[in-house]
Protein backbone atom coordinates (compact mmCIF):
# COMPACT_ATOMS: atom_id res chain seq x y z
CA UNK A 1 0.00 0.00 0.00
CA UNK A 2 2.83 2.38 0.88
CA UNK A 3 4.53 1.69 -2.49
CA UNK A 4 1.23 2.36 -4.27
CA UNK A 5 0.83 5.70 -2.47
CA UNK A 6 4.39 6.71 -3.33
CA UNK A 7 3.87 5.83 -7.00
CA UNK A 8 0.61 7.78 -7.02
CA UNK A 9 2.35 10.79 -5.45
CA UNK A 10 5.13 10.78 -8.04
CA UNK A 11 2.62 10.34 -10.85
CA UNK A 12 0.67 13.38 -9.66
CA UNK A 13 3.88 15.42 -9.39
CA UNK A 14 4.82 14.36 -12.91
CA UNK A 15 1.42 15.34 -14.26
CA UNK A 16 1.63 18.69 -12.49
CA UNK A 17 5.04 19.41 -13.96
CA UNK A 18 3.98 18.43 -17.47
CA UNK A 19 0.90 20.63 -17.20
CA UNK A 20 3.09 23.54 -16.11
CA UNK A 21 5.40 23.03 -19.08
CA UNK A 22 2.48 22.86 -21.50
CA UNK A 23 1.09 26.08 -20.05
CA UNK A 24 4.31 27.99 -20.74
CA UNK A 25 3.51 29.27 -24.23
CA UNK A 26 6.41 30.23 -26.50
CA UNK A 27 7.01 30.84 -30.20
CA UNK A 28 9.98 31.27 -32.49
CA UNK A 29 9.86 33.84 -35.30
CA UNK A 30 12.18 34.88 -38.11
CA UNK A 31 13.36 38.39 -38.89
CA UNK A 32 15.45 39.83 -41.72
CA UNK A 33 18.98 40.61 -40.65
CA UNK A 34 20.83 43.88 -41.21
CA UNK A 35 17.69 46.04 -41.59
CA UNK A 36 17.00 48.85 -39.13
CA UNK A 37 13.20 48.49 -39.15
CA UNK A 38 13.53 44.78 -38.32
CA UNK A 39 15.81 45.66 -35.41
CA UNK A 40 13.04 47.92 -34.10
CA UNK A 41 10.61 45.01 -34.44
CA UNK A 42 12.98 42.69 -32.55
CA UNK A 43 12.73 45.06 -29.59
CA UNK A 44 9.02 45.92 -29.72
CA UNK A 45 7.33 42.61 -30.58
CA UNK A 46 8.61 40.64 -27.54
CA UNK A 47 7.25 43.41 -25.30
CA UNK A 48 3.83 43.11 -26.93
CA UNK A 49 3.82 39.34 -26.46
CA UNK A 50 4.72 39.72 -22.79
CA UNK A 51 1.27 41.23 -22.30
CA UNK A 52 -0.07 37.77 -23.17
CA UNK A 53 2.47 36.06 -20.88
CA UNK A 54 4.05 34.56 -24.00
CA UNK A 55 7.79 34.39 -24.55
CA UNK A 56 9.07 34.64 -28.10
CA UNK A 57 12.51 34.15 -29.62
CA UNK A 58 13.58 35.79 -32.88
CA UNK A 59 16.25 34.53 -35.29
CA UNK A 60 17.61 36.93 -37.96
CA UNK A 61 18.19 35.55 -41.48
CA UNK A 62 18.73 36.95 -44.98
CA UNK A 63 15.36 37.89 -46.50
CA UNK A 64 14.72 34.81 -48.63
CA UNK A 65 15.86 32.46 -45.87
CA UNK A 66 13.59 34.19 -43.36
CA UNK A 67 10.66 33.74 -45.73
CA UNK A 68 11.45 30.06 -46.30
CA UNK A 69 11.76 29.18 -42.61
CA UNK A 70 8.40 30.84 -41.88
CA UNK A 71 6.40 29.63 -44.89
CA UNK A 72 7.67 26.06 -44.54
CA UNK A 73 6.61 25.98 -40.88
CA UNK A 74 10.14 25.49 -39.56
CA UNK A 75 9.52 28.64 -37.53
CA UNK A 76 6.21 30.09 -36.38
CA UNK A 77 6.16 33.19 -38.58
CA UNK A 78 7.97 36.47 -39.27
CA UNK A 79 8.10 39.51 -37.05
CA UNK A 80 7.31 42.08 -39.76
CA UNK A 81 6.61 42.24 -43.48
CA UNK A 82 4.62 44.47 -45.80
CA UNK A 83 1.01 43.75 -46.85
CA UNK A 84 1.87 42.01 -50.14
CA UNK A 85 3.89 39.35 -48.33
CA UNK A 86 0.61 37.80 -47.16
CA UNK A 87 -0.81 37.83 -50.69
CA UNK A 88 2.24 35.96 -51.96
CA UNK A 89 2.33 33.43 -49.10
CA UNK A 90 -1.09 31.91 -48.33
CA UNK A 91 0.39 29.78 -45.54
CA UNK A 92 1.05 32.97 -43.58
CA UNK A 93 -1.69 34.81 -41.71
CA UNK A 94 -1.37 38.58 -41.45
CA UNK A 95 -2.06 40.04 -38.01
CA UNK A 96 -4.56 42.73 -39.08
CA UNK A 97 -3.21 45.72 -37.14
CA UNK A 98 0.07 47.13 -38.46
CA UNK A 99 2.54 48.03 -35.74
CA UNK A 100 5.29 49.85 -37.67
CA UNK A 101 6.06 51.21 -41.15
CA UNK A 102 8.86 51.73 -43.61
CA UNK A 103 9.66 54.14 -46.42
CA UNK A 104 11.20 53.19 -49.74
CA UNK A 105 13.85 55.85 -50.17
CA UNK A 106 16.33 56.36 -53.03
CA UNK A 107 19.84 57.37 -51.92
CA UNK A 108 22.07 59.07 -54.49
CA UNK A 109 25.36 60.87 -54.88
CA UNK A 110 25.02 64.43 -53.59
CA UNK A 111 27.09 65.77 -56.48
CA UNK A 112 24.78 64.38 -59.18
CA UNK A 113 21.56 66.11 -58.08
CA UNK A 114 19.41 63.25 -59.40
CA UNK A 115 15.69 63.97 -59.20
CA UNK A 116 13.74 60.82 -58.34
CA UNK A 117 10.13 61.70 -57.67
CA UNK A 118 8.36 58.47 -58.61
CA UNK A 119 8.93 54.89 -59.69
CA UNK A 120 9.28 55.74 -63.38
CA UNK A 121 12.29 57.94 -62.60
CA UNK A 122 14.15 54.77 -61.57
CA UNK A 123 13.82 53.02 -64.93
CA UNK A 124 16.85 54.50 -66.76
CA UNK A 125 19.08 54.18 -63.67
CA UNK A 126 21.24 51.40 -62.25
CA UNK A 127 19.87 50.36 -58.86
CA UNK A 128 21.32 48.58 -55.84
CA UNK A 129 19.01 46.98 -53.28
CA UNK A 130 19.14 44.44 -50.47
CA UNK A 131 18.40 40.87 -51.56
CA UNK A 132 15.04 39.38 -50.52
CA UNK A 133 13.37 42.60 -49.30
CA UNK A 134 9.78 42.83 -50.53
CA UNK A 135 9.24 46.58 -50.78
CA UNK A 136 12.30 47.14 -52.97
CA UNK A 137 11.53 43.99 -54.97
CA UNK A 138 8.07 45.36 -55.69
CA UNK A 139 9.11 48.86 -56.70
CA UNK A 140 11.82 47.55 -59.08
CA UNK A 141 9.69 44.79 -60.62
CA UNK A 142 10.25 44.63 -64.40
CA UNK A 143 13.37 46.78 -64.28
CA UNK A 144 16.51 45.23 -65.74
CA UNK A 145 19.43 47.17 -64.27
CA UNK A 146 18.90 46.04 -60.68
CA UNK A 147 21.66 44.55 -58.50
CA UNK A 148 21.23 42.66 -55.22
CA UNK A 149 23.53 42.91 -52.21
CA UNK A 150 23.51 41.60 -48.66
CA UNK A 151 23.16 44.78 -46.59
CA UNK A 152 22.33 48.50 -46.69
CA UNK A 153 26.00 49.23 -46.03
CA UNK A 154 26.98 47.47 -49.26
CA UNK A 155 24.46 49.30 -51.44
CA UNK A 156 25.50 52.68 -50.01
CA UNK A 157 29.13 51.90 -50.82
CA UNK A 158 28.13 51.00 -54.37
CA UNK A 159 26.60 54.45 -54.81
CA UNK A 160 29.49 56.23 -53.07
CA UNK A 161 31.99 54.52 -55.36
CA UNK A 162 29.99 55.31 -58.50
CA UNK A 163 29.17 51.71 -59.44
CA UNK A 164 25.39 52.33 -59.40
CA UNK A 165 23.16 55.40 -59.59
CA UNK A 166 20.75 54.65 -56.76
CA UNK A 167 20.57 52.66 -53.53
CA UNK A 168 17.02 51.72 -52.49
CA UNK A 169 16.32 50.98 -48.85
CA UNK A 170 14.27 52.09 -45.86
CA UNK A 171 14.93 55.69 -44.84
CA UNK A 172 15.96 54.87 -41.27
CA UNK A 173 18.38 52.13 -42.31
CA UNK A 174 19.95 54.26 -45.01
CA UNK A 175 20.50 57.21 -42.70
CA UNK A 176 22.06 54.92 -40.09
CA UNK A 177 24.57 53.64 -42.65
CA UNK A 178 25.44 57.15 -43.88
CA UNK A 179 26.00 58.39 -40.34
CA UNK A 180 27.65 55.27 -38.95
CA UNK A 181 30.10 54.79 -41.82
CA UNK A 182 30.51 58.56 -42.41
CA UNK A 183 29.53 58.36 -46.07
CA UNK A 184 29.21 62.09 -46.65
CA UNK A 185 28.83 61.90 -50.43
CA UNK A 186 25.50 60.02 -50.41
CA UNK A 187 22.14 61.59 -49.50
CA UNK A 188 18.46 60.67 -49.65
CA UNK A 189 16.81 61.96 -52.82
CA UNK A 190 14.47 64.03 -50.67
CA UNK A 191 11.24 62.17 -51.32
CA UNK A 192 10.24 58.66 -50.30
CA UNK A 193 8.75 56.69 -53.19
CA UNK A 194 6.42 54.78 -50.89
CA UNK A 195 5.37 54.42 -47.26
CA UNK A 196 4.20 50.95 -46.29
CA UNK A 197 2.67 49.54 -43.13
CA UNK A 198 4.46 46.60 -41.54
CA UNK A 199 2.54 43.64 -40.16
CA UNK A 200 3.38 40.65 -38.01
CA UNK A 201 2.82 37.30 -39.79
CA UNK A 202 2.00 33.97 -38.16
CA UNK A 203 2.05 30.53 -39.78
CA UNK A 204 -1.40 29.04 -40.30
CA UNK A 205 -0.58 26.23 -37.84
CA UNK A 206 -0.91 28.86 -35.08
CA UNK A 207 -3.92 30.77 -36.42
CA UNK A 208 -5.53 30.90 -32.95
CA UNK A 209 -2.70 33.20 -31.88
CA UNK A 210 -3.59 35.87 -34.45
CA UNK A 211 -6.63 37.49 -32.74
CA UNK A 212 -4.89 37.43 -29.37
CA UNK A 213 -1.79 39.36 -30.43
CA UNK A 214 -3.86 41.59 -32.72
CA UNK A 215 -5.94 42.69 -29.73
CA UNK A 216 -2.76 43.59 -27.84
CA UNK A 217 -1.33 45.57 -30.78
CA UNK A 218 -4.63 47.41 -31.36
CA UNK A 219 -5.00 48.27 -27.66
CA UNK A 220 -1.38 49.47 -27.40
CA UNK A 221 -1.85 51.59 -30.53
CA UNK A 222 -5.07 53.16 -29.24
CA UNK A 223 -3.57 53.97 -25.83
CA UNK A 224 -0.46 55.59 -27.27
CA UNK A 225 1.79 53.03 -25.61
CA UNK A 226 2.91 51.54 -28.92
CA UNK A 227 4.13 54.94 -30.14
CA UNK A 228 6.28 55.27 -27.01
CA UNK A 229 7.62 51.74 -27.44
CA UNK A 230 8.53 52.46 -31.07
CA UNK A 231 10.27 55.72 -30.15
CA UNK A 232 12.33 54.01 -27.45
CA UNK A 233 13.23 51.16 -29.81
CA UNK A 234 14.26 53.55 -32.59
CA UNK A 235 16.47 55.43 -30.13
CA UNK A 236 18.10 52.16 -29.10
CA UNK A 237 18.68 51.11 -32.72
CA UNK A 238 20.15 54.50 -33.59
CA UNK A 239 22.50 54.25 -30.60
CA UNK A 240 23.61 50.81 -31.77
CA UNK A 241 24.61 52.41 -35.06
CA UNK A 242 26.94 50.34 -37.22
CA UNK A 243 26.85 47.33 -34.88
CA UNK A 244 23.67 46.34 -36.73
CA UNK A 245 25.68 45.88 -39.92
CA UNK A 246 28.79 44.27 -38.43
CA UNK A 247 27.22 41.16 -36.94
Amino acid sequence: MQIYLMLTKWLLIGLSLSTGVAAAESYHFASINLLAEQEVGRIVLPELYKKLNINISISPFPGKRAEYTAVSGQLDGEIMRIYSYGEENPAMIRVPTAYYYLETMPFVLKSRNLRILDRDDLRPLSIAKVRGVKHTNNITAGMTNVHNFDSPAEIMRMVAQGFVDVALTNTLGGLLVIEGFQIETVVPSGKALDRLDLFHYIHQDHKDLVPRIDAVIAQSLASGELEKMIAAAEKQVIEQGTTIYSR
